[in-house]
Parts: structure tokens; C-alpha cells; sequence
């Protein structure tokens, strides 16, 4: 990994919000599909040992993406994602929240807002994920989100740097 690229994690108890920076060393087009496109984001959504297996996904503003974080032993831990706006490879956002396996939303949810800006051979991804309740939000911290999602995006770098080659 290049350990010059940003990557910064800041967790706003106060306004219920997560913000995360990232820098990767590839093209901004192919970092927006690996976000964008169900075949790319299974190779990396969930911390390992864990698995995403996406059911169905429909990348569009009003589709969604339905997938589960599998567990080594099979058990599945179910979200749902809702596409709110699309602006292509600079901007979507999605509103997600836990799920059975019948696709009922476990409520209350959050929203997620992804930019993408390529700079200097780099791509800056801004995340902002505002949860639309304290209780949501302190589960998501308690259940291990940032050194979860801290180990999805480095999985996404050294997957970013095997598609480059």
C-alpha cells in the first residue's frame, strides 16, 4: 500500500455522522465501478474472513442493492440500499439500514453521501454517512464499523492496484 495517500476516519458523536477520506492510486472511472458495480464490490464489501454476497443490485436513481456479509460458518447479516441521486463518476448517495433476509428494513437507516474528485493521478473518495438516529449510530460503532470498513477499503486498494496491472 502507499502509505502517502490520505485516508482519514472521523466520527462526529454530536451530529450522528461518519466521515471518511480516501485516497487510491487509480483512475477515477475505475474506482467509481468499484463502488457502482455488483461483480466489484463482492470482491471487497465486508472485512475478511467475512463475504459480500449481493442478491440483487440495480444502480440507478429509485433501484437498490440487496446483499448480505457472510460469515465463514454461513451466517448472514443482511442491508438493503436505496439509490437517491446519481451523478456519474462524481456523486451518489444511498440510504441503507440492516434487513431480514426478506428484504424488511431494520429501521432506523442512514444516509450515505459518496464523492469521487481525481487529483494528481489519485482518486479522493469523501464518504458521509449521517445516521438518522443516536441508537443506530453507537450500534454501528459498537458492532467494530471503522475497523470494518477500515479493512474494506484497504481490501478495495490492493484490489484497485491487481485490475491496474
Amino acid at each position: 500500500m502507499n502509505n502517502n495517500l490520505l485516508f482519514d476516519f472521523t466520527v462526529e458523536k454530536s451530529t450522528k455522522t461518519v466521515i471518511i477520506n480516501r485516497e487510491f492510486a487509480a483512475e477515477i472511472s475505475l474506482v467509481w465501478d468499484a463502488f457502482t458495480k455488483q461483480e466489484i464490490l463482492d470482491q471487497w464489501w465486508a472485512p475478511k474472513p467475512w463475504e459480500s454476497k449481493t442478491k440483487f443490485m440495480d444502480f440507478k436513481v429509485g433501484g437498490k442493492r440487496f446483499y448480505a456479509m457472510v460469515s465463514p460458518e454461513g451466517d448472514e447479516h443482511w442491508s438493503i440500499q436505496k439509490y437517491t441521486t446519481i451523478s456519474p463518476i462524481s456523486n451518489f448517495k444511498m440510504w441503507n439500514a440492516f434487513a431480514d433476509k426478506d428484504e424488511n428494513p431494520e429501521l432506523p437507516g442512514s444516509d450515505w453521501d459518496f464523492n469521487f474528485i481525481e487529483q494528481n493521478e489519485t482518486t479522493k473518495v469523501n464518504i458521509t454517512i449521517t445516521n438518522e438516529s443516536l441508537e443506530r449510530f453507537e450500534r454501528m460503532i459498537e458492532m467494530g464499523f471503522q475497523g470494518g470498513f477500515t479493512m474494506t477499503l484497504n481490501y478495495l486498494e490492493k484490489l484497485l492496484k491487481i485490475i491496474n496491472q
